[in-house]
């Protein structure tokens, strides 16, 4: 039929009558061995280093309980790290992939058009000029949705180019970091500290609150992803062809980008504002299966491992000063943005 794209077909996970998951073999696949990565990644935080728990006492220590300085490392230390990286890796890879989607863009994260920038702006007023009045995570969301206004209008074209989607977004990020580090200096030193983790984007010093809190977002997220799965799988063939299939495209593209913006403003809330995961685990993702789809659960899983990794990276090696680990992924990701920039050049999108 003239006109129509096809593409290979795709095995559907059903849940119930109303869900259905595009899972083809290879993404099930891939999956798996993402899961077994972010163990072996997991197993490495909790055991590396010098207050870390020998291998042979951490399978004892995780199911019959701990004591001293294991419980310690588990319990206040590196657990709660772990638990909240995880959640917050996942949270921005299915972020990503959700935008990425719905706005067909390798460029379109939350990161790059400025919506962690925003997002982390409102939370650092949240917490330093309305502090018990709005929760941080409300005033991450608060500045997550303004951003994002502020990307979509001054592009003149929505989110569809990526030159001008880029530029936009580098302006809007500068407005927002300007308001952040005006926070910075603006208020007393003490608790302007607070705010260092925002700036770059730090799992240091998290708590089991904070773990809570990004599964929490997941949690309330996840029913809501797994609703629109099927037809974010159809819309990309095309507006026309997904709205002739009853895929609501302009609805599902609205809801998409509202659970975009909840999930990258709960990562903000948590960790502050750590560039590029959103950028670069929906893309691997896509690499790793080599097939159509938005590949939601594996972009999350990728995520989920990028930032186990980096943090990984950001507590075991031997740099001065403790490098939050935000800075770890801005130098791997700086480098795939730039990898994605000169494509599309090449291409003629920009």
């Amino acid at each position: 039929m003239t006109g129509i794209r096809t593409r290979p077909a795709r095995g559907l996970l059903r849940i119930g009558r109303v869900v259905a998951l595009p899972a083809g073999r290879a993404s099930v696949v891939a999956a798996a061995v993402v899961l077994a990565l972010i163990a072996v990644a997991a197993v490495a935080t909790l055991s590396l280093g010098r207050l870390g728990v020998p291998l042979a006492d951490l399978a004892g220590a995780l199911t019959q309980g701990a004591e001293g300085k294991t419980a310690f490392v588990l319990e206040r230390l590196r657990g709660p790290r772990l638990v909240a990286g995880a959640g917050t890796g996942a949270a921005l890879g299915l972020s990503g992939a959700l935008f990425q989607t719905v706005t067909r863009n390798p460029l379109g994260s939350p990161d790059v058009i400025g919506l962690a920038a925003g997002a982390g702006a409102g939370a650092a007023l949240a917490a330093l000029f309305l502090p018990g009045v709005l929760p941080v995570p409300i005033g991450a969301l608060a500045g997550a949705v303004l951003a994002m206004a502020l990307v979509y209008v001054s592009t003149g074209t929505g989110f569809r180019n990526p030159g001008r989607l880029i530029v936009a977004g580098i302006g809007v990020s500068a407005i927002a970091v300007a308001c952040t580090q005006y926070v910075v200096y603006a208020v007393e030193r003490d608790k302007a500290t607070v705010l260092t983790a925002y700036l770059n984007g730090s799992l240091a010093a998290r708590s089991w609150d904070h773990a809570t809190t990004i599964w929490l977002v997941l949690l309330a997220v996840a029913p809501f992803v797994a609703l629109i799965a099927g037809r974010l799988d159809v819309s990309e063939m095309g507006d026309e062809l997904a709205a002739a299939l009853g895929a609501e495209p302009r609805r599902t593209r609205t809801v998409a980008v509202v659970l975009s913006v909840v999930l990258s403003a709960g990562a903000v809330a948590v960790a502050g504002p750590i560039a590029f995961i959103a950028l670069t685990a929906p893309q691997i993702a896509r690499r790793i299966t080599r097939g159509p789809g938005p590949h939601l659960v594996l972009s999350a899983l990728v995520g989920a491992l990028l930032l186990v990794l980096a943090d990984l990276a950001a507590q075991q090696l031997p740099v001065p000063g403790n490098l939050p680990v935000g800075v770890y992924t801005m130098a791997v990701g700086g480098l795939y943005l730039g990898y994605l920039l000169t494509r599309e050049w090449r291409k003629g999108s920009l």
